[in-house]
């Protein structure tokens, strides 16, 4: 894309028949905007996305699209698509093929946003996209992307009139914290912690409890939660496959090599000759450590008061992963609480079989 609403791409693409329009199920962007509550680039990327898809489908089932706009693209992050499509069975099914499940849920309250309720509603959330899946396993999932409310002022006076208290007032702390009961959320369903041990005091401050795969963003445009799941399943045909890792750190780039090297993209830390356009999509978090520190090293990503720490995390991150790819095409996330170990963050690519 050349601005948050440029889909000639998209366009092309459906024009050519190398995108299904009625098969869409799922649209992620990265949009040049700074990621934070008055990022409207979002609502700007998911305005012309439906409006293209309406062009070629019956305009009530646009809403049934998941529409996972990621704001921000510090440093050298390239601004682009990555359109999601669920086709009729092409083929043998394989294990290892690439399956996607979408769930959409009902509008959460502004008072419920980085509590217990919330954490509730993401888990029965991954359960249904699980199931739209054809996913049995929750250990073949690699990657669930939930996009997520948060708090304006607006919706602050909204609910106190109402008599309700929102857990935070602070809009810009909000999306910390619907984005950290969300990614709980996605622990709970995939059993990687227990619901009975969580509150809403550990949200958004315990950094010990997290999801490895769960990659969440919070955003002015929506109201409830837009779920993706993807996985593997031997329900599903076609030429893609998921392979995912876990980032110890912001410099930890050896679970990537490692995902690269068993998928034959690899071999001793670099890519090969050819192998770069079998991967067709690589997804990650991104975090500055609480701690302020990096190996021992001080940083000063939460000390800025002129730039988001998450977009600090989001530049850096992403600089790490394109040294290891040789682009920077990523769709790189910032804010990973409960995303991964702090200061770390999950990632996914979605390759190129050989076969």
């Amino acid at each position: 894309m050349s601005a948050p609403d440029d889909v000639r791409a998209i366009e092309a693409a459906i024009a050519a028949g190398e995108i299904d329009p009625v098969a869409v199920c799922a649209v992620f962007a990265k949009t040049e905007g700074n990621g934070c509550v008055n990022d409207f680039t979002r609502s700007f990327a998911v305005r012309a996305v439906q409006d293209c898809l309406a062009a070629h489908r019956p305009v009530e089932s646009v809403a049934s699209v998941a529409m996972v706009m990621s704001g921000g693209t510090e440093g050298g992050l390239a601004p682009h698509w990555l359109v999601c499509e669920a086709l009729p069975e092409r083929g043998a099914a394989g294990a290892d093929a690439l399956a996607i499940g979408v769930h959409l849920t009902e509008p959460l309250l502004p008072e419920d946003i980085g509590r217990m309720a919330q954490v509730e509603m993401v888990a029965a959330g991954v359960r249904a996209a699980l199931e739209h899946a054809g996913i049995a396993d929750a250990g073949d999932v690699h990657f669930v992307q939930v996009k997520c409310p948060l708090v304006t002022a607006g919706r602050v006076a909204e609910a106190k009139a109402r008599g309700a208290v929102p857990k935070v007032s602070d809009t810009l702390k909000s999306m910390g914290q619907s984005r950290g009961a969300s990614a709980l959320g996605v622990a709970v369903a995939l059993g990687e912690v227990t619901l009975s041990g969580l509150s809403d005091e550990r949200i958004g401050a315990d950094t010990t409890v997290f999801s490895a795969r769960a990659s969440t963003s919070a955003g002015v445009e929506l109201l409830g939660h837009e779920i993706v799941v993807l996985g593997r399943s031997n329900a599903w045909s076609g030429p893609l496959t998921i392979d995912s890792a876990l980032m110890g750190d912001a410099v930890d780039v050896s679970g990537l090599q490692d995902l690269l090297e068993r998928n034959g993209l690899m071999v001793a830390g670099r890519m090969l000759p050819g192998e770069g356009d079998r991967l067709v999509a690589l997804l990650a978090k991104a975090e500055p450590s609480t701690s302020g520190q990096l190996r021992g090293h001080r940083h000063t990503m939460l000390d800025d008061s002129d730039i988001s720490a998450t977009r600090h995390a989001r530049g850096f991150v992403a600089g790490a992963l394109a040294g290891v790819v040789g682009h920077a095409e990523i769709f790189v996330s910032g804010g990973a609480e409960h995303q991964g170990p702090d200061g770390g963050g999950p990632l996914a690519a979605i390759i190129r079989r050989r076969d």
